[in-house]
């Protein structure tokens, strides 16, 4: 990505990443290059980059294939499972059709259960995640490091050795450094770029294989982000909105659409597309790797978690450092740890942080944009 390009431009390129990545997945597999999907932010991807691997996440955004899904799953399950169950069986993903492995972890009961049918057509790896941040819970979850670590030697005949993994380790860092003086740009006020165009690098970015090529284009975009902001070039002054709650992206992006099409703009992402991913770094100089990789993945702040100070923690930071002036939550039908989640944080918001506060409940059809709109807006203006 060369410096000269205008951003618009940019950011079309990072929203078309996803699909211009079907290609170049078919030819990692021509090249002979394993390939490991998984769907959650608790995915250790590092192990898997220490193995030679590729990784990717897999469709799970759209409705699309919910109505395949539904033939053998209930209609009242979350559509984050519905999809990607949906997409896995009816072969309409070529980031699936091309993985060796799924990995999957126990976050919930609904997606252990999918992932057990999808074993029935795929080889799956599934993952023991603890429900707690405690010191045996570290114990198990890395030890579940070195079970996917050996998994993966035995699986692509290869040999994981602690130089690789703290190689990965090392490049994994350093992306999530960019993507966090990236998304730190929206500390300006008014903001710089619009929430969605942050969002389509977030976002995309996530489907670009060489991982060795991101940091650079990512600094690149964020010295001509801040240079043309410099230059006066800004959204205006909007209120400014905090996204939290369950994954966004594909159909859940009308969230977003409602907002600045409504007056806001969206200044940080604490969800699994924003800061949750990319806010905490593995300690590269930790004598035991693998117990530091274990660390930084359980401190996540999943609603799956009891209790989840670290979503708290994390959701404050934000609310602070990016001048919120208040909060929508995201949470789908049926997810019920996110749902249930809803209580804690509209309070955390409301009492701790004196912030207007608002949840819209959605799925991924198309049905209540008009709704949705109506609601943000009443919000917005309230702001």
């Amino acid at each position: 990505m060369e410096l000269i390009q205008d951003l618009p431009e940019v950011f079309e390129e990072f929203a078309e990443q996803r699909k211009n990545s079907f290609l170049a997945v078919k030819k990692l597999k021509e090249k002979g290059i394993p390939v490991v999907g998984a769907y959650c932010t608790y995915f250790p991807q590092e192990i898997a980059m220490a193995a030679g691997a590729a990784t990717v996440g897999l469709c799970s955004t759209s409705d699309e294939t919910i109505q395949e899904a539904e033939k053998d799953l209930p209609k009242n399950l979350c559509p984050l499972i519905k999809s990607s169950y949906g997409f896995a069986k009816a072969d309409k993903c070529p980031f699936f059709y091309f993985s060796d492995v799924v990995v999957g972890e126990t976050t919930c009961d609904g997606k252990k259960k999918m992932y057990e049918y999808m074993s029935d057509f795929k080889d799956v790896f599934v993952m023991e995640l603890p429900n707690t941040q405690s010191e045996e819970a570290l114990k198990l979850w890395k030890s579940e490091m070195i079970r996917f670590k050996e998994y993966l030697e035995q699986k692509f005949q290869t040999e994981i050795t602690e130089e690789k993994l703290r190689e990965a380790v090392r490049l994994q860092n350093a992306v999530r450094s960019s993507m966090k003086r990236l998304y730190a740009v929206m500390k300006h006020d008014p903001a710089p770029i619009s929430g969605y165009d942050l969002f389509k690098v977030l976002y995309g970015s996530t489907f670009k294989f060489d991982k060795t090529l991101i940091p650079g284009e990512i600094d690149s975009l964020v010295e001509k982000i801040e240079k043309e902001y410099r230059e006066g070039k800004m959204q205006g002054k909007k209120p400014r909105i905090m996204l939290t709650g369950c994954p966004v992206g594909g159909a859940t992006e009308k969230v977003i659409r409602a907002v600045e099409e409504n007056g806001g703009v969206v200044v940080a992402y604490e969800n699994c597309t924003g800061a949750k991913t990319f806010d905490k770094l593995v300690d590269e100089d930790a004598e035991d790797i693998y117990g530091a990789i274990a660390a930084r993945y359980l401190d996540i702040g999943c609603s799956v978690m009891t209790p989840n100070k670290n979503r708290l923690e994390l959701a404050g930071r934000l609310i602070d450092e990016y001048k919120v002036d208040g909060v929508i939550e995201m949470t789908l039908q049926a997810c019920h740890t996110y749902n249930l989640e809803t209580l804690g944080i509209r309070r955390f918001v409301t009492q701790e942080k004196m912030l207007p506060y608002i949840n819209v409940e959605t799925d991924y059809s198309q049905q209540d944009v008009g709704q949705l709109n109506t609601r943000v807006a009443a919000f917005i203006e309230m702001l």
